[in-house]
């Protein structure tokens, strides 16, 4: 299929258009809603349509090709393509004229960016956004392209309206196996659940994936570079099981690295979306609230497992950006800021030496040496990055004290100073899966530092999520803006909210949390099940159809909602003593295993699973007096293959029954159901646990 379809492509570019002004007073269909990404081009003299019936059935009545336009509000190209092309008032009467143009925010609806972005991968090999696809009026797609330049936009779609127009059987057959190929992707043989593993296994998708890693800088080799969070958090665990030290120097390599490079916002705190370059100096400089989330949770993990004071920063800062630019008076959690201010990307974050030294006077000279500065700029047009030459953080000596001390009182002087800038547009949008992934890493941090104030603003997310996100029947909602919730949820959206409730529960020994997350995970069987494979569908069965039903189950800079849910079936069958969960859990792992064993680095989730059933977890239960100071000392260490229950009364968990003493705290080190004998005191649990 691939080289006709290749050739077809290469045959689109032809003629060339001209501009014309753009009329900025009218508005389209995109006025009507909530998300900001859309609302951006509710002014553009494209005649957009939101996803839904209305627009498929206007196609399918006129015989028009449909325009699937996929991006989002942090998207410097995508805002660049409309600047070209979607404002352009000569491009916009052809796409009216000929097409039925709809725009997505693919934050909003994954399930349909999904879609198009493998019938992307199936005709191009590759993806991105702005992802343009143009489709049949049942939506059945046979093109797809990202950025384009306006002359070549409008080459392409003179080009598809004259094959349509005068060949249309031609574009028919090629969708006709773009879809079949997008159907087929997912497909995979069920394997029993009873399939069982040896330590070696893991040893050898290490091995496998080690030839990818770059020592030197962390990441995967080359560039771009992206932050890959539960890549790093496999390691890690692969790291605690195995003792394999290239597995831990890849790990603490790759989160020094971005933690002293330019990737890190060294004023504000957290992380843009990636790298540019192969050394973590020149950002994308969008921020995510995704990523942050995770790095929140993977450095206090690794503070966890080092002690190192440098992590520890980093997420003492990176939190504090969320909670001042990037949480609701709700206690929700935006989406993403903007690469671009004033329509320069980046230009909110970079500086020039003259202004560095106009605000920080006499310690400027220390400033700009320790950050790189100069005259001429680090990067581009005399623009400096901040990346720093060496870590400050755990000095000693006492020149190296006080220079850490200036350069704190200086970042917080020209932090200060950056706040006058205009700023980055904010997507203040709240996803549910984000703003989980978000939760948990608040969660994380307060396990890992004891910080009383994280708890705080995870229990009002939490509350925020009951409240406003779960509706009657534990159903959740995708999206929420200015009051209202709306779209149906995705298994990315249950995922992480169970999982990030299951670690709330650890945390606070309230089985609310453990209760409703598995109400929650019944209500994804129900509704979210394959008759025919383990594996769960994205879209619920509540969700309109779209022309394929699909999984997510590849894990990449964000782990795949299958794996995430296979993990919850692991925890809550353990916590909960549920077979059904644990059985469904392997019997996921299982029809995977093959894919983790081929791909490892992205299948790392899954893959951290692998290392739980085969490194059995214990389950450390804590009752008495104070089983909170116990959980807490405990959390001290890292031990990723430990769930923590308890309370001050037994409560109603089977793995509690007639364990409380009375007059004390107890501990119990118990795995497989099976407990030793129990302890008092937080060394011996520990000695116990190794």
């Amino acid at each position: 299929m691939r080289p006709h379809l290749l050739l077809f492509l290469v045959s689109l570019f032809l003629t060339s258009a001209c501009a014309q002004s753009l009329d900025t007073q009218s508005t389209n269909a995109l006025i009507n809603e909530t998300s900001p990404y859309l609302l951006q081009h509710a002014y553009n003299p494209v005649d957009w349509y939101p996803w839904g019936e209305e627009a498929l059935e206007k196609a399918a009545q006129e015989e028009k090709l449909v325009i699937v336009s996929i991006g989002y509000a942090a998207c410097h190209w995508c805002h660049v393509m409309e600047h070209e092309s979607f404002e352009d008032s000569t491009v916009a009467d052809f796409m009216n004229q000929h097409f039925v143009s709809i725009k997505v925010d693919r934050e909003e609806r994954p399930d349909v960016d999904q879609v198009y972005m493998n019938a992307s991968q199936l005709l191009t090999g590759r993806g991105g956004w702005p992802l343009n696809a143009v489709a049949l009026p049942d939506g059945r797609p046979f093109f797809t392209g990202t950025y384009l330049p306006k002359d070549q936009w409008m080459q392409v779609l003179q080009k598809l309206a004259e094959t349509y127009r005068d060949d249309p059987e031609r574009i028919k057959t090629i969708a006709s196996q773009v879809t079949e190929g997008i159907q087929a992707i997912d497909q995979l043989e069920v394997v029993s659940s009873q399939a069982s593993y040896s330590a070696e296994a893991l040893d050898q998708l290490f091995d496998t994936w080690k030839p990818q890693i770059d020592f030197k800088w962390g990441g995967n080799q080359g560039a771009p570079k992206f932050p890959m969070p539960v890549n790093l958090s496999f390691l890690m665990q692969y790291y605690y099981y195995s003792s394999n030290e290239s597995a831990r120097e890849a790990v603490l390599t790759t989160l020094d690295k971005m933690a002293l490079g330019g990737i890190y916002d060294h004023l504000g705190g957290g992380f843009a979306r990636y790298s540019t370059d192969s050394q973590w100096k020149v950002p994308h400089f969008e921020k995510m609230l995704y990523d942050n989330a995770q790095l929140v949770s993977l450095y206090s993990q690794a503070h966890q497992l080092t002690g190192d004071s440098l992590y520890r920063s980093i997420v003492y800062e990176t939190l504090a950006f969320v909670e001042r630019e990037m949480t609701s008076s709700e206690g929700a959690f935006y989406s993403s800021l903007d690469a671009d201010s004033e329509g320069e990307e980046g230009k909110f974050y970079v500086w020039d030496q003259a202004e560095i030294e106009q605000v920080l006077g006499e310690d400027a000279p220390q400033f700009v040496e320790y950050f790189n500065i100069s005259s001429k700029g680090n990067w581009e047009e005399g623009k400096n990055i901040l990346y720093p030459r060496q870590r400050l953080t755990s000095a000693t000596d006492q020149s190296t004290v006080e220079l850490s001390q200036t350069i704190q009182q200086a970042k917080e002087r020209l932090l200060d100073y950056r706040e006058q800038r205009t700023r980055p547009g904010l997507d203040d949008k709240v996803l549910t899966a984000w703003n989980a992934q978000m939760l948990n890493g608040y969660v994380n941090a307060y396990r890992a530092f004891g910080e009383y104030h994280f708890l705080q603003i995870a229990l009002t997310n939490a509350d925020f999520l009951k409240e406003k996100i779960m509706q009657d029947g534990f159903s959740l909602t995708r999206s929420y803006k200015d009051g209202v919730a709306s779209i149906e949820g995705f298994l990315d959206d249950y995922a992480f909210t169970i999982a990030a409730f299951i670690n709330l529960y650890q945390a606070t020994f309230d089985e609310t949390w453990l209760y409703t997350a598995q109400s929650l995970t019944d209500y994804v069987l129900e509704h979210f099940s394959d008759e025919d494979s383990p594996l769960l569908f994205y879209t619920s069965s509540r969700h309109a159809s779209l022309i394929a039903r699909q999984k997510e189950i590849s894990d990449n800079v964000i782990p795949s909602s299958n794996s995430v849910m296979a993990q919850n079936f692991w925890t809550l069958g353990l916590l909960l003593a549920n077979d059904q969960y644990t059985t469904q859990a392997k019997t996921m792992l299982a029809t995977m295993y093959s894919t983790i064993q081929e791909y490892p680095n992205f299948h790392a989730n899954w893959a951290s699973l692998l290392g739980q059933v085969i490194h059995e977890p214990y389950e450390v239960a804590i009752l008495g007096e104070s089983p909170q100071i116990i959980r807490q000392a405990l959390d001290q260490q890292y031990l990723p293959n430990v769930l923590f229950l308890g309370g001050e009364s037994e409560g109603s968990l089977a793995l509690l029954e007639n364990k409380l003493v009375e007059g004390q705290t107890t501990i119990y080190v118990c795995q497989n159901k099976i407990c030793k004998m129990p302890v008092t005191q937080v060394d011996r649990a520990l000695a116990q646990i190794r």
